[in-house]
């Protein structure tokens, strides 16, 4: 008979299992078509996995356990959001499969959660697509919100100025900084769409597909430009000129325009993060509080700030949260030291 670790050390892999197989439950139910599908497969071999711990626990298996904290909030989070966020966490606790280590583990099982990750990477991948045009954005200007204004806040404070200049000052960063950031996006994203509408595939060409000369077969020149071998060309050709339908499939026109994002869009979500980090350092001053107490908390908040969108970048990434956390602290935070020490040197050298 196993001994009582080991009964323990089940009963919380049997729960893990069904926690994992509720959230691709919950998440399959807010998506259709072949992403719902690929979805509840993953949660039936999660069920599979833990028929293996309800046959080996035997009775023991009706006493009820509690998973890991972690998967309970991310069956939570799936009920509830559904998101590429979860889909990210998702991967990472599939990243920490403890079966490669597990002795009662069969070698299916690893093997299967190794699959597990890259599938719930590849849907994932589908989303972060979907959302980087957009998320990049709004990373971006909240995070150049957060430490050019706190630099610039500092930077007067070092130079010594009164309270009512270091509020003016933050709240003219906030609109400046703001509004740069979103005309600079617009007019970098549309720049991009416009050179990916320059070098995308006419449709055109399939048009006339029936009307080429199938021994000159010109159209492998096409394939040829695009990056294929003389004989994957040739072959691709023959192929379309047999099937003309496959035509409009190999162009795919624009597909990437998805992944960029619209101009509008990036430009307001620049626009208001970039507003809403440029707020942080400026907020303790409003309230006209004098000395060290406002640059404290300004410096707090900000820190805080900037730790949660190095956490939401680790994220979506798939890497760990923390590293990129504190990565985002230790260059905002440095930024605004050299900052504030070139305030203190141009302050000493005006007084």
């Amino acid at each position: 008979m196993p001994d009582a670790r080991r009964i323990r050390r089940w009963r919380r892999l049997l729960a893990d299992e069904r926690e994992e197989a509720a959230v691709y439950r919950e998440l399959a139910g807010r998506r259709r078509g072949e992403e719902r599908e690929i979805l509840l497969g993953l949660a039936d071999a999660e069920e599979r996995h833990a028929a293996h711990w309800v046959e080996l626990l035997g009775p023991e298996a009706d006493r009820p356990a509690r998973g890991r904290l972690r998967m309970r909030v991310l069956v939570q989070l799936a009920k509830r959001f559904g998101s590429v966020f979860v889909l990210a966490l998702a991967q990472r606790a599939e990243s920490r499969t403890p079966y490669r280590t597990e002795p009662d583990a069969t070698e299916a099982m690893a093997a299967d959660e190794r699959v597990h990750e890259e599938v719930v990477r590849a849907l994932a991948s589908r989303g972060r697509a979907r959302l980087s045009g957009t998320f990049r954005a709004a990373v971006f200007g909240a995070n150049d919100g957060l430490v050019s204004n706190l630099a610039l806040v500092l930077g007067v404070i070092g130079g010594g100025v009164p309270s009512s200049v270091i509020l003016l000052t933050g709240l003219s960063g906030l609109l400046a900084g703001a509004l740069s950031m979103g005309a600079g996006e617009y007019i970098s994203v549309r720049s991009q769409r416009e050179l990916l509408a320059a070098a995308a595939p006419g449709t055109g060409t399939s048009a006339v597909v029936p009307q080429l000369d199938v021994n000159a077969n010109e159209l492998a020149l096409v394939y040829r430009a695009r990056g294929m071998s003389e004989r994957e060309a040739r072959e691709h050709a023959d192929e379309v000129l047999r099937n003309p339908q496959l035509a409009p499939a190999a162009d795919r026109p624009g597909q990437d325009h998805e992944v960029v994002g619209t101009g509008l869009k990036a430009a307001t979500s620049s626009f208001c993060f970039f507003a809403a980090g440029a707020a942080v350092p400026v907020l303790p001053f409003l309230s006209g509080a004098t000395g060290p107490a406002p640059v404290i908390a300004a410096a707090v908040l900000v820190g805080l700030a900037l730790m949660l969108t190095g956490a939401a970048v680790g994220v979506m990434s798939g890497a760990p949260p923390l590293t990129r956390a504190l990565r985002q602290l230790a260059i905002g935070y440095g930024a605004a030291a050299a900052t504030y020490v070139l305030g203190l040197v141009f302050g000493a050298t005006v007084g």
